[in-house]
């Protein structure tokens, strides 16, 4: 077992590639993208029901060690205070199976 960072990013749908970018920059190994994802936050309801990405968003997740966590959080910090998004970070224990 080893200790590592989960990022979980929700995001607007329209930025998962600026933000995809960003990752393959920093080398991050593997994420996780689940699209259409629903709920309320303070920009209001998101129903998943949209026909365009406009109004969706989605949801990010990368585990990682501690150095990428503080590259992704700083990366992605702009597009979260101009576009709206919540970045959650947790500590985890990674099984590795081999």
């Amino acid at each position: 077992m080893k200790p590592a960072s989960k990022v979980e990013i929700i995001i607007d749908s329209l930025e998962v590639k600026r933000v995809v970018k960003f990752l393959d920059e920093i080398g991050v190994s593997g994420y996780s993208i689940i699209n259409d994802v629903i709920g309320k936050g303070h920009r209001g309801e998101r129903s998943g029901f949209e026909l365009t990405d406009l109004f969706k968003n989605s949801y990010i997740m990368v585990v990682c060690d501690e150095k990428e966590m503080h590259k992704i959080v700083e990366a992605i910090r702009p597009i979260i205070k101009k576009f709206g998004g919540v970045c959650i970070v947790s500590d985890v224990v990674m099984r590795i199976h081999r």
